[in-house]
């Protein structure tokens, strides 16, 4: 045990004398080994200390590198897709998007608030589900865009992706196109008059209301979009 924690105190010091290069990346064990006068099991030991600590990180077949082990920051949308589901989906909505509806209620323009009301206008004159996801997906978008947040605006797009890319299962009615008491039609239109209206509380509870609705009727296998 004494030689693993003299291995460990010499890796510390060699450490702290040296300047490593650009990426960070320690010299192969066997040199470490020579430098330090410390054996392979030895030498492996220390460095599983310092991993453990958070000093340094190893990947195989790469090496060793100093500092914590990075975060993989841009996961692709298939391999979030992959391992969540519809549920976690509409969770994560009911968390973020009522939060953007409230932002935007504060820092909407005027063209951001002609653009949500035509986007409604659009919804109610569909003449197929298309045409009206098409304006459904609009105005989500717009009222994300409308919050003046480029990271909140790239947040609603990640999670937006990940949501059309998860199959939902949804059974549609035998209908071609949205019925006329269809319940986002109010709801969208609650939404836009509250965020016009720079009701903050208002537009988050409206989101709200709204996202629980799909949520409620994707859970019960009806059909509707959001």
């Amino acid at each position: 045990m004494g030689s693993v924690e003299s291995a460990l105190t010499q890796m510390k010091a060699w450490l702290a004398q040296r300047d490593l290069p650009p990426d960070g990346r320690l010299p192969p064990e066997r040199e470490l080994c020579d430098v330090l006068g410390v054996s392979r099991g030895e030498l492996r030991k220390a460095l599983a200390t310092l991993e453990q600590d958070g000093e340094l990180w190893r990947q195989v077949g790469k090496g060793t590198f100093i500092g914590p082990r990075p975060v993989d920051t841009l996961l692709s949308i298939a391999a979030i897709a992959e391992g969540t589901s519809p549920l976690e989906v509409m969770q994560a909505r009911l968390l973020i998007e009522p939060m953007l509806a409230r932002e935007a209620a504060v820092n909407a323009t005027g063209a951001h608030l002609e653009e949500m009301r035509r986007c409604v206008r659009l919804q109610r004159e569909a003449q197929t589900w298309r045409q009206y996801e098409n304006g459904d997906n609009r105005l989500h978008r717009i009222v994300a865009e409308a919050t003046g947040n480029t990271v909140l605006t790239a947040l609603f797009d990640q999670l937006n992706a990940v949501r059309r890319t998860v199959v939902w299962g949804r059974q549609r009615t035998n209908s071609d196109q949205p019925p006329l008491d269809h319940h986002s039609f109010a709801q969208h239109e609650t939404i836009v008059l509250a965020i016009s209206e720079r009701d903050q509380e208002g537009a988050h509870r409206a989101m709200h209301d709204h996202l629980t609705t799909v949520r409620d009727n994707l859970l019960q296998g009806r059909s509707n979009s959001n």
